[in-house]
């Protein structure tokens, strides 16, 4: 059975894990730990604990329990007290709070939603995520960095603050992996962060397993500004230090009103422009749009995309890949 590490957090790791917990693979998922913004940056000033948000979708994505506990997990409070809160934030907090250690929350939460898969945080120690800019502004905060879409001069480099362990299980599994999957995701607030982290990026590099990159579909403003595939790719290898064996890429036709909706914050789909610079790497190309368009709730104050991967056309393009690789 093929060893599949999914690395990231968010919409999109929620979106792929969602689509391989059915397939017949030894699945994990390495976790994003320096969210700061909404619900989840709240509780982590409020009462001091780990970020929540991210594990949150990871095992709701694994799961194999009742929808309504699924749909517990990913209420969000609409008024009172509670407006803007996750009810499975809270539900992990709770468990932090009146737990011997973070592992004992995981087992926890993870026999509550019958997770299929390991869910494993890339760190228990708390750190921001920081960033300093072409012109020399630093701003931390993944909250802050996440919501700064005016910045106009780049990105320079990422950092933690302060510098964390990782967790040794997350070694492990990298170490033992067959595949790695990254992304997709915002590159410097869900998918970089994890790389910061004390060791795993020469982990990765030393992995034997092979990695898989799927592609954003869309650009981030004041991050990924203008960026092209080859951009990506380019400051995945600034911290890893290597390329992906793999990149899957969309080749479905985005709708005009939705490359209209993003143009408004100026954000474009990225340009495919990988053959152009002699990418050595295996691409897939493929419709890998999922066809809703996604709403926000009116009691989610943090921006969000409208527009996602298939989990279903994903999980076809990446088990071709580990099947006849």
């Amino acid at each position: 059975m093929k060893r599949i590490t999914v690395i990231g957090g968010g919409t999109g790791t929620f979106v792929v894990l969602s689509g391989l917990k059915d397939l017949k693979l030894d699945l994990a998922v390495i976790v994003n730990m320096m969210d700061s913004g909404g619900s989840t940056g709240k509780l982590r000033d409020q009462l001091g604990v780990l970020p929540p948000g991210d594990l949150r979708q990871c095992l709701v994505a694994l799961s194999d329990a009742p929808l309504l506990w699924r749909k517990l997990f990913l209420y969000r409070f609409e008024k009172g007290d509670l407006e803007g809160h996750n009810f499975g934030n809270i539900f992990l907090s709770a468990l932090e709070k009146n737990s011997s250690d973070y592992n004992q929350v995981i087992q926890t939460a993870s026999f509550v939603l019958k997770t299929k898969g390991e869910v494993i945080p890339i760190t228990f120690e708390k750190s921001h995520l920081g960033v300093e800019y072409k012109d020399g502004t630093v701003l931390k905060g993944e909250g802050k960095i996440d919501i700064n879409f005016e910045e106009k001069s780049g990105i320079k480099r990422a950092f933690l603050d302060p510098q964390v362990k990782a967790n040794p299980k997350a070694i492990k599994r990298i170490n033992n992996s067959d595949y790695i999957i990254i992304g997709p995701g915002d590159l410097y607030t869900s998918i970089i962060p994890t790389f910061l982290v004390d060791s795993i990026a020469d982990y990765i590099f030393k992995s034997k397993g092979k990695i898989i990159y799927i592609m954003n579909l869309m650009t981030k403003s004041g991050q990924t500004t203008n960026y092209s595939t080859m951009n990506h790719i380019t400051d995945l290898f600034q911290y890893l230090g290597r390329y992906p064996d793999y990149v899957i890429l969309n080749n479905g036709k985005i709708p005009s009103e939705i490359i209209d909706w993003y143009e408004k914050s100026h954000e474009r789909e990225v340009v495919d422009d990988l053959d152009k610079n002699n990418y050595k790497g295996k691409i897939s190309r493929a419709d890998v749009i999922d066809n809703n368009t996604y709403n926000k709730e009116q009691s989610d104050k943090i921006p969000r995309s409208i527009l996602r991967h298939s989990s279903d056309k994903l999980k076809k393009v990446i088990n071709k890949i580990v099947t006849y690789d």
